[in-house]
C-alpha cells in the first residue's frame, strides 16, 4: 500500500529516468523565448524515408495549431503542491507518476493530485483546498501585459517567474510540472486542470482581437471557427433558416428547446459511434432537444461521417439530398455534417451543398452548442481548424445499457501513406488518467458492467503527457481503481504493432478485468508493402507479438485487419499476407481492399494502383480463409464452459440471449432476458459458428 506521506517518500530512490527529467528548476519543455506561451508553431520534423522526403508531421496538440488562426492560452487552472527541496520535488513527481492507488478512498482514487497536496504541501492553503488555487492570468497575453495578476492568493503562493516558465512550458490540460523558484529554495509541482483559449485569426492585429468567454461552470467555449452570414440560395431567391437553439436558455421553463427534436445518422468506427453519443448529450441534456421518431421531422439533423471507405464523399451528398430539399422548402432546419469526411471537405462541403449550416470535425464534438448558437443567429459555420481539446463536460447519451465506450486519447500521429485518420482526427491528444477514471466511476455508478478503451493508435497512450504514462499503466490503473463489484470487464482497440509493449501483454495476462482479447491490425503480410505503408514492422517483427501473446495467455482471441490491393501489391508479396493468415488464424478478421483516400500519399501513386478485378479478387480469397480460420477458433470453445456477460435479447430468436466471451465470441443460448440482462452467467458450448457460439445456460 502506498503511503502518500513525506516520511515514506524519504526512502524512495530518485533516480528514475522519468522523474530525472524534471530536476531542473525550470519545466522540461521551457522555450527560449516567452512568444512560445501564446503561439504555437510546428517543430517536429519527421523524414518520409520511403519517399525519400521531408515532411512536417507535427506530433503535439500544440504544434498542430498552425493554421490561418493563432491559439492564444489566456489563462490556466492550476492546482499546487509547494515543496521544501528539489529532492522532494523529485520524489513527489516520481510518486504521482507512478500511478500507485492502492491504499487510497474512493474519492482520493478519483484526485490523487488532491490526495498528494492535501498530505505534503509546504502551503496551508494549497492544503486545504486539495491544491486548488484557481485560475492564473497568462502574463504574456495581449490584454495582460503590464497589468497586475488580478488573483490575490495565487500571487502570494507563487512568484511571477513560476508562473512565466509554466506558461512558456505551453502546458496541457492534465500536465504535471515541477518549477523552482529563482533562488532555488522552494519548488512547486503544478497541475494544469483546464486552460482558457483565444482563437484569433492572423490577418486581424491585437486591437481587433474577438475574445471568447469562458467560466468555471462549463467548458471553455472558445472555437477556431469560420462563420459566413447566410446568402440566397441560387434560382431559388430564398434564404435557409435553421430553428432558434440556444444553450444559454437552458434553465428557463419555458424555453422552446424542450419541443424541438433531432436525429443522427452515424457512419464508420467505434470513435464515431462514442461521438455520436456525445452529441446526443449535448443535445438532450445541455440543450433539452428529443429524439427523433422520425427523420424526416427532425428539426436537427447531423450526418456523424466516415471518410475511410471507398466513395465516402459522395454517399454524405447523396445523404444530405433529402434534408437539402427540406431547406429549399423554407422549413427550419439545422443541417449539420460532422465527422471525417467534414473534417477532410471543409468549406468544400458548404460551396457544394450551401443548405448545409454546420461542417464540424470530430473534435469540436463538446462544443455543439456553441456552434449552434452561431448557426441560429443565421450563420453557416466551418470548424474544422486543429485545436486543443478541452475536458468535455457532457454526459453522452449511450447506445447500449450494458457496455460503454470511453474515449483515451484522440489523434493519430503515424501518417501511413493509405490512411486519413491523421489528417481528419488531427494530432494525439491523451486524456489524464484522472479523467478517464472518474468517466468509468460514473458509468459505474450507472450499473454499466463492461467498457471499452477507445483510441485510434491506443498504445501511444500519454506519450503527449507530463509527466508520460503508458497504456499499460492506464489498464493498471483503471484495473486497480474501479470497484470489482461493478465494471467486469475492461477491453481496449485499437493496437498498433509498431507501439505494443510487454507490459500490456503482461496487464492481459495478469489483470482480472481487463479482458483476454487482442486487436492488432497487421495490413499486409509483404515486409514490401509494409515499408510502402509507412507501418513501421515487419512479418517477423509482428509474427514475434503474437507468439508472445500466445505463450502469455494461451486463451486469448487475436483479431487483425488486412488491406489488399495496396498499390503495387504483387501477387507473390499477397501471398505474404496469407502465409500470415495461416501462422496466426485469427479470431476474427476485418478485411479492406484499398481504395485512394483524399490527401494520402497512396493516392498519388498512379503508376501502382491495382486493377479493381484483382482487389476484387484478392479480397473473396482473404474473406474465405478468415472464414476458415474463425470457424477453427470457435471450435475451440465446444465441450467447454465459457463465462458470458448477457446483453441483449436475440432479436432473430425471442426466446433466446445473447451475450459475449472475456474474448468477445458472440454465444446465444435460451434464456430469459430480464432475468438475466447484465449477468455473468456459466454457458456450456454445444454449438460452433463460423463468428458466434451456441450454448446451454449451466
Amino acid at each position: 500500500m502506498l503511503s502518500w506521506k513525506i516520511v515514506a517518500f524519504a526512502s524512495l530512490c530518485i533516480t528514475c529516468e522519468k522523474a530525472s527529467a524534471f530536476s531542473s528548476s525550470s519545466p522540461s519543455r521551457l522555450s527560449e523565448t516567452s512568444s512560445s506561451a501564446l503561439h504555437s508553431t510546428p517543430e517536429s520534423l519527421i523524414v518520409d524515408k520511403s519517399q525519400g522526403k521531408k515532411k512536417w508531421f507535427p506530433t503535439k496538440a500544440q504544434d498542430a495549431l498552425f493554421t490561418q488562426y493563432d491559439t492564444l492560452v489566456r489563462g490556466a487552472f492550476v492546482r499546487h503542491v509547494l515543496l521544501e527541496t528539489e529532492e522532494m520535488g523529485d520524489i513527489a513527481m516520481k510518486t504521482y507518476l507512478r500511478g500507485d492507488i492502492s491504499g487510497l478512498d474512493e474519492n482520493d482514487k478519483l484526485d490523487p493530485f488532491g490526495k498528494l497536496a492535501r498530505d505534503i504541501s509546504a502551503c496551508s492553503k494549497s492544503r486545504e483546498e486539495a491544491g486548488k488555487i484557481g485560475w492564473i492570468d497568462n502574463p504574456f497575453h495581449p490584454s495582460n501585459l503590464g497589468k497586475p495578476m488580478i488573483n490575490e492568493v495565487v500571487s502570494e503562493l507563487i512568484s511571477p517567474k513560476v508562473i512565466e516558465d509554466l506558461f512558456k512550458a505551453r502546458p496541457k490540460g492534465g500536465d504535471v510540472l515541477k518549477i523552482g523558484d529563482s533562488d532555488g529554495d522552494k519548488f512547486h509541482l503544478c497541475r494544469i486542470d483546464d486552460l482558457l483559449l483565444d482563437y484569433v485569426n492572423q490577418e486581424k492585429s491585437k486591437e481587433d482581437m474577438e475574445i471568447q468567454d469562458s467560466t468555471l461552470q462549463f467548458k471553455q467555449r472558445g472555437v477556431n471557427k469560420v462563420i459566413t452570414d447566410r446568402s440566397k440560395l441560387k434560382g431559388l431567391g430564398i434564404t435557409p433558416v435553421a430553428p432558434k437553439i440556444s444553450e444559454l436558455a437552458n434553465d428557463d421553463e419555458s424555453d422552446e428547446n424542450v419541443a424541438k427534436s433531432y436525429h443522427i445518422a452515424t457512419s464508420g468506427c467505434q470513435m464515431n459511434v462514442a461521438d455520436s453519443e456525445r452529441l446526443a448529450g449535448v443535445l438532450e441534456n445541455n440543450l433539452k432537444l428529443q429524439i427523433a421518431e422520425k427523420p424526416g421531422n427532425a428539426d436537427v439533423v447531423i450526418l456523424n461521417t466516415c471518410s475511410i471507405r471507398d466513395h465516402a464523399e459522395q454517399k454524405v451528398y447523396d445523404a444530405l439530398g433529402p434534408f437539402a430539399a427540406r431547406k429549399r422548402r423554407g422549413e427550419p432546419l439545422a443541417l449539420i455534417v460532422s465527422g471525417c469526411v467534414a473534417q477532410q471537405e471543409g468549406e468544400a462541403l458548404l460551396k457544394r451543398v450551401p443548405e448545409v449550416d454546420l461542417v464540424m470535425g470530430p473534435q469540436y464534438v463538446s462544443r455543439l452548442g456553441d456552434l449552434l448558437d452561431d448557426v441560429s443567429r443565421g450563420h453557416q459555420v466551418v470548424a474544422t481548424d486543429p485545436t486543443l481539446l478541452s475536458e468535455d463536460l457532457s454526459r453522452p447519451v449511450r447506445g447500449h445499457d450494458m457496455r460503454a465506450w470511453v474515449n483515451v486519447i484522440n489523434g493519430c500521429n503515424e501518417h501511413c501513406t493509405y490512411c486519413v485518420v491523421p489528417g481528419v482526427r488531427g494530432v494525439e491528444q491523451s486524456r489524464p488518467m484522472e479523467s478517464i477514471l472518474k468517466e468509468c466511476m460514473e458509468l459505474a455508478e450507472a450499473g454499466y458492467k463492461e467498457i471499452t478503451l477507445l483510441g485510434q493508435n491506443i498504445d501511444a497512450y500519454g506519450r503527449d503527457l507530463s509527466p508520460k504514462r503508458t497504456f499499460a499503466d492506464l489498464l493498471h490503473y483503471l484495473n486497480d481503481a474501479i470497484p470489482d463489484d461493478t465494471i467486469q470487464r475492461i477491453r481496449y482497440v485499437t493496437s498498433h504493432p509498431r507501439y505494443f509493449s510487454d507490459r500490456v501483454i503482461e496487464a492481459v495476462a495478469t489483470l482480472d478485468k481487463v479482458c483476454e482479447c487482442f486487436h492488432m491490425p497487421f495490413q499486409a503480410g509483404d515486409d514490401e508493402v509494409l515499408k510502402n505503408m509507412r507501418r513501421g514492422y515487419t512479418f517477423d517483427s509482428y509474427m514475434k507479438i503474437i507468439n508472445k501473446i500466445k505463450e502469455q495467455s494461451p486463451d486469448a482471441s487475436i483479431c487483425g485487419d488486412v488491406i489488399v490491393g495496396f498499390p503495387g501489391e504483387t501477387e507473390e508479396q499477397f501471398q505474404r499476407t496469407l502465409d500470415l493468415m495461416n501462422e496466426v488464424k485469427f479470431d476474427n478478421l476485418n478485411t479492406f481492399a484499398y481504395s485512394p483516400r483524399p490527401n494520402t500519399e497512396a493516392a498519388v501513386w498512379k503508376d501502382k494502383q491495382i486493377p479493381e478485378d484483382v482487389k476484387a479478387e484478392r479480397l473473396q480469397r482473404v474473406q474465405r480463409l478468415a472464414a476458415q480460420h474463425g470457424m477453427e477458433r470457435s471450435q475451440r470453445y465446444v465441450g467447454k464452459t465459457v463465462e458470458v456477460l448477457v446483453e441483449d435479447r436475440n432479436p432473430r430468436n425471442a426466446d433466446q440471449v445473447m451475450g459475449r466471451t472475456r474474448q468477445n465470441r458472440q454465444v446465444f443460448f435460451d434464456g430469459n432476458i430480464d432475468e438475466l440482462k447484465g449477468k455473468l452467467v456459466d454457458v456450456d458450448i454445444i454449438e460452433a459458428r463460423t463468428w458466434s457460439l451456441v450454448g446451454q445456460l449451466r
